[in-house]
């Protein structure tokens, strides 16, 4: 379809350029399903206590332990704005379908209040000013973060150039970008940092950080669940632009998410966190790797299991069937099915 596409006309398909807005009869009701889901699973930021967590910090935690948060909170400071920009820049303006962009709209609200947890989060964790502007310049600052952030711009920046799909090539250089931000991003470098917190739970620490991120952790399974879908349905409307060399650049991808992602696992343990080990942090790495290729409906890449069984008995309540229920812990009730099996892991 030609640069032309109107409101008013309904594009073949999904990443055909324009700005479709014909929201009847509706083509795509799975996103406006998980539009509508995004808005009844609302948080917000002012209830997490971290009351608890501030007595651990100065009386509770290793010298290490100390350490592996001060980098966990350096990288949520810019994590999340990464996220957002890719949204904006990359996805929104590509992905022509209104439902679609109804989801996204939603997805850039809930990074939004990511945002704001990390910032609360570190003027909770660090008062001091200077440390504290340390730690947003984490990216420029720490070799473990700018590594990851490196990672983030060679995979997904190819396209912030391109006004429009209209090529078949252009076509696969945005499932590229896609995918990295599912499953590079979202889905291993911040399922990553779930570990971590989930770890220090399992330990009896810093309650209101994992409470906080059990709500993160929906989020980021939802919009996983929504970015694979889009990638469905390209490959069902256009199914020539996966071919061998796009699920090749997808492993070399993943694999080098998994280095980047191992490096700030050196450094985050480097002072020695008692029952937690580099060997088993790329264990679950490559675990969590192989778990995105297979949504993919690729071969494993790495034939690793998750070593950590501290991550399928956390917070089974919350965790469990959580649209299938009212949560307390939420403003607002749920309805409707999502599966988080010990796969999202």
């Amino acid at each position: 379809m030609s640069s032309s596409t109107s409101s008013v006309e309904v594009p073949e398909h999904i990443l055909d350029p324009g700005l479709c807005l014909t929201l009847r009869p509706m083509r795509y009701p799975v996103f406006y399903d998980m539009f509508r889901d995004g808005i009844k699973n609302t948080w917000t930021v002012e209830e997490v206590d971290f009351s608890t967590d501030l007595v651990d910090l100065r009386s509770k935690l290793s010298p290490a332990e100390i350490h592996l948060i001060q980098r966990l909170v350096a990288f949520f400071a810019t994590g999340d704005a990464i996220v957002s920009n890719n949204l904006v820049l990359n996805l929104y303006k590509h992905i022509n379908s209104p439902e679609a962009r109804l989801y996204l709209s939603r997805q850039l609200f809930e990074e939004a209040v990511h945002v704001q947890f990390y910032l609360t989060l570190l003027d909770n964790y660090i008062p001091d000013p200077d440390e504290r502007a340390a730690a947003f310049a984490a990216v420029e600052n720490i070799p473990s973060i700018h590594k990851k952030a490196d990672f983030c711009m060679r995979w997904m920046d190819s396209i912030q150039k391109l006004d429009q799909l209209e090529t078949v090539e252009h076509r696969r250089q945005f499932l590229l970008n896609l995918i990295c931000f599912a499953s590079c991003i979202e889905g291993l470098f911040f399922f990553a940092a779930f570990a971590y917190v989930y770890f220090l739970r399992s330990k009896g620490l810093l309650h209101g950080l994992a409470s906080g991120t059990n709500w993160v952790f929906r989020d980021e399974s939802a919009h996983l669940e929504f970015a694979f879908e889009v990638v469905n349905v390209v490959r069902n409307q256009q199914p020539d632009l996966w071919d061998a060399q796009l699920e090749q650049d997808i492993v070399e991808m993943l694999k080098d998410a998994v280095n980047s992602e191992l490096q700030f696992a050196e450094d985050l343990l480097s002072g020695g966190v008692a029952g937690l080990s580099v060997r088993d942090m790329r264990q679950y790495l490559e675990y969590v790797a192989d778990s995105r290729v297979a949504r993919l409906g690729m071969q494993p890449i790495f034939g690793s299991k998750n070593p950590f069984g501290f991550m399928e008995l956390q917070d089974v309540q919350e965790l469990t069937n959580f649209f299938e229920r009212r949560v307390s812990a939420y403003q607002i009730a749920v309805a409707g099915e999502v599966d988080f099996s010990h796969e999202d892991f």
